[in-house]
């Protein structure tokens, strides 16, 4: 069976489908606007052109393309090219500034590979366990996990922890527009009709981070650091990092690994906010959380990682159950079931050689991401020697025509601009970004689960507290909170003493 897979993945025509998958994923990945789940959605009808093996290695090679090409972007300009390199954002950009973009890039791609490797070596085991585990979430554990997701709200907060809560407050506020989770009650619309289904994640994220950044950078024309970002040179020995640091940064990757996995076999969470939440937590754990923000690769290294293994954590659900465990997967598992495939416990029995064949075109793409990425380096580290004023405006250009596309309405272009706006008031207000974002993919989570948990409960809110997921989860939450408050309290103590 196994030998089967191998020898149908390993032909030369199903090597070439899967490295071109994974080079349009990178481009899909690479432009503002576009994404993973756009790339796969507009292969679909490619993928049904060709036997079942090879299109769904097509789907699995545009997914890993399009998450992992989103690091590129984000490290060379400090704009998300997908909602999943907002962290890489952070630390990416500032090792830019340094002139150390190359080795930046270097160790995203490194690691991003390497986790894929280590997720999807360990999911080939672990994922029927993995599976029923995670059947047995009900909407009692899915709130738990989220309000442990918004403590760290608080870690991305910078030094204002009011200001981060209040961002993290704004982001909860923004996605209460448009229709009501459960019921679907229209509230805050004002008669604005395309309000009905509220803002897209794309419109915000564009807005805030993109366009919210072109901005702010053609009004530094005339500082040096950004000014002379086209004449940055770099050298890259390997991939950027020494067996030292290797060994440091140890802790950080299996940390990341198990996080990407752990909260991506989990259906509605996804990679948009793990990347936050990976960040989060290697900033708690670090000696040094002072220097993240300022260019340190651990802020690299932790979101690339959890990026890639949440991959494998989503595909879990997807096969096992047919359950995708998010946006992209949801794409992958129509393409499995247009070549007559029906996910399921049973397809590993009736379709072994097909499930084989997929884990095998999975790290078959890895190889392919990581050997079009590495040799390209060079010429994405070019697009910085581009004259600002030509690439900003391209940027510009697939900004709003990526954010079109995603639901061809003007609204959205409109609301990219209008967020754009606000970012850049908030920016000037010193006000934390990244809270935003992760309050408004995380507050309609939250809600939907409470409604649907106090539901099934008559409206009893102790299963909340009682069940015992919920109840360990929501402790460690509580435990993080009083942790933080008390760090940040003697930290200023210990300022104003000085």
């Amino acid at each position: 069976m196994i030998a089967e897979a191998f020898s149908a993945v390993f032909s030369p025509f199903t090597i070439a489908v899967v490295f071109g998958g994974v080079a349009l994923g990178i481009i899909f990945g690479v432009i503002p606007g576009l994404t993973a789940t756009m790339a796969v959605a507009l292969c679909l009808p490619i993928s049904y052109g060709l036997p079942p093996i090879q299109g769904v290695a097509l789907l699995l090679g545009l997914y890993i393309g399009g998450i992992n090409g989103g690091l590129i972007l984000s490290i060379l300009l400090n704009i998300p090219g997908t909602p999943s390199s907002i962290a890489t954002c952070f630390d990416g950009y500032p090792l830019t500034l340094k002139g150390e973009g190359g080795r930046a890039l270097g160790i995203g791609i490194f690691y991003s590979f390497l986790s894929g490797v280590v997720a999807f070596s360990a999911l080939v085991i672990l994922a029927p366990t993995l599976a029923r585990f995670a059947l047995h979430f009900a909407p009692f554990e899915y709130f738990a996990v989220t309000v442990f997701s918004l403590t760290l709200i608080a870690t991305l907060s910078g030094e204002n922890l009011l200001k981060g809560l209040l961002a993290g407050a704004l982001g909860i506020s923004f996605g209460l527009f448009g229709a009501a989770p459960i019921d679907a009650y229209r509230r805050y619309t004002f008669g604005i009709s395309q309000l009905n289904a509220g803002f897209s994640l794309l419109s915000i994220l564009i807005g805030l981070y993109a366009i919210n950044e072109i901005v702010q950078a053609a009004g530094n024309k005339y500082n040096d650091k950004t000014a002379n970002m086209e004449i940055v040179e770099f050298k890259l020995k390997g991939f950027g990092i020494s067996a030292k640091e290797f060994i440091q940064q140890l802790p950080n990757f299996l940390r990341s690994v198990l996080i990407g996995i752990g909260i991506g076999v989990l259906p509605g969470i996804g990679g948009n906010v793990i990347n936050l939440i990976s960040y989060g937590a290697a900033k708690n754990s670090s000696k040094y959380p002072e220097k993240f923000g300022t260019g340190v690769i651990d802020g690299v290294i932790a979101p690339e990682t959890s990026n890639s293994a949440a991959i494998g954590g989503a595909l879990v659900p997807t096969l096992a159950l047919g359950i995708p465990g998010d946006p992209v997967a949801a794409m992958v598992l129509a393409g499995l079931m247009i070549h007559g495939l029906i996910p399921g416990p049973m397809m590993f029995v009736t379709h072994g050689v097909f499930v084989y064949s997929v884990f095998i075109s999975v790290m078959v793409a890895n190889v392919a991401m990581i050997t079009l990425n590495y040799f390209g380096i060079r010429l994405w580290m070019r697009l910085l020697k581009i004259p600002k004023h030509i690439l900003l405006s391209v940027v510009v250009s697939f900004c709003v025509v990526g954010t079109f596309g995603l639901n061809n309405r003007v609204f959205d272009v409109q609301a990219m601009f209008i967020f754009a706006a606000i970012g850049f008031g908030l920016s000037k207000l010193k006000m934390p970004l990244p809270p935003i974002i992760m309050g408004f993919i995380l507050g309609p989570i939250l809600e939907t689960n409470l409604r649907r948990g106090l539901m099934m409960t008559n409206g009893d809110f102790m299963p909340f507290l009682t069940r015992p997921i919920p109840a360990v989860l929501l402790s460690v939450s509580l435990a993080a909170i009083i942790l933080i408050t008390v760090k940040r309290l003697r930290k200023k103590s210990i300022q104003g003493v000085v």
